[in-house]
């Protein structure tokens, strides 16, 4: 089973300040090039409390929202490190248990099995795997290979989580050419907003997809009312580690642009119901650990909420993420037009229904 050699890792200097992992700041957007910038917070390390601020911004024109100044790739490879994503998870745990998220990625396997049976499945982000291991109960005839960024990816595989285990993203040189039209499925589950380049991720997953394969994004959404009221205690906006938070009009747009047809958008059934719990959580890092315990009892009444408040909130603009589906056409697919569109919706998206 082959599986990627690492990228050599290069430590960085902790001596000074997060500022020696920055790079000049943009007056840009990244995503349509507008000057019109405007800052939506700024925020520290929450895991490990390091020295220095993180600014995130919008664009006023087309509401991309990314870090700026943005992480050097010295910085981004400290930030994606193996302890640092025990530490995310572990954090995560405090808000939303190990039993619900695997409960949450055998539900999404479930309603992607409506999907044409696929030969092979590049999960993209993939970590330790989860995803594919939750995947092969409704997809037992699948090949799952994982793309990560970590040593996660290489132990999923010594594990039998994967069957190929490749390093990086599909944006470093020669990883897409390698796999060119090699997956009848590509998924990317809150991937994207770890990129340098989501543009290019993009293209690459279109490029290891076969014509008439399937490519399956989800990634919160910088739109959603939560984070204009939790501000900085967003969870999504996850500082240092999140680069790039697309709006979903912005990467439907691209899609199509890049000759695929959107066949399922999904606000509802992404939302993970966990924003109010987080906050909480978030705040009370910054108290003294004296005063903790005494506020523990917020963070019970905070995920009662978060969880009492879901069924209606993922159908409203608070819904904190989104999905899409979509097909990477052929001339043939093109051609057929609205009625396979209108198969394929029927397909996908009824069991799609709740993100």
């Amino acid at each position: 089973m082959p599986t990627t050699p690492p990228t050599p890792y290069v430590t960085p200097d902790l001596t000074g300040t997060a500022d020696t992992f920055l790079e000049p700041r943009r007056e840009n957007c990244p995503w349509c090039g507008s000057a019109r910038l405007r800052t939506r917070l700024r925020a520290t390390d929450p895991l490990r409390h390091r020295p220095g601020t993180f600014a995130v911004d919008a664009c006023r024109d087309c509401a991309h929202t990314f870090q700026n100044p943005r992480l050097t790739p010295e910085g981004h490879a400290f930030f994606h490190r193996d302890f640092y994503e025990r530490q995310l998870e572990e954090f995560t745990a405090r808000v939303v248990s190990p039993r619900t998220v695997r409960r949450r990625l055998r539900a999404t396997a479930r309603r992607l099995s409506a999907l044409p049976e696929p030969e092979s499945w590049l999960d993209v982000g993939t970590g330790h795997a989860d995803f594919p291991q939750a995947a092969k109960e409704f997809f037992p005839y699948t090949s799952f290979d994982g793309l990560g960024t970590t040593a996660r990816v290489d132990q999923a595989l010594v594990e039998g989580r994967v069957e190929e285990a490749h390093r990086g993203y599909l944006s470093s040189p020669g990883t897409a050419a390698r796999l060119r039209a090699r997956y009848d499925v590509v998924t990317m589950f809150h991937h994207l907003q770890h990129a340098p380049d989501p543009r290019a991720e993009l293209r690459g997953a279109l490029t290891v997809l076969r014509p008439g394969g399937h490519l399956v994004v989800e990634v919160p959404d910088p739109r959603s009312l939560f984070a204009a009221l939790l501000g900085k205690r967003w969870l999504p906006y996850g500082q240092p580690r999140h680069l790039h938070l697309v709006p979903l009009a912005n990467l439907r747009t691209e899609l199509r642009a890049l000759g695929c047809t959107v066949l399922v958008v999904d606000r509802a059934d992404p939302h993970l119901p966990h924003d109010l719990a987080a906050a909480v959580t978030l705040a009370l890092a910054h108290v003294h650990p004296l005063l903790r315990a005494p506020a523990a009892p917020l963070l019970d009444v905070a995920a009662i909420l978060d969880h009492t408040l879901a069924p209606l909130l993922r159908r409203t603009p608070f819904s904190n993420a989104y999905r899409i589906v979509a097909r990477k056409d052929t001339g043939q697919h093109r051609a057929a037009g609205g009625r396979a569109a209108t198969a394929a919706r029927a397909g996908v998206a009824a069991p799609c229904t709740h993100g």
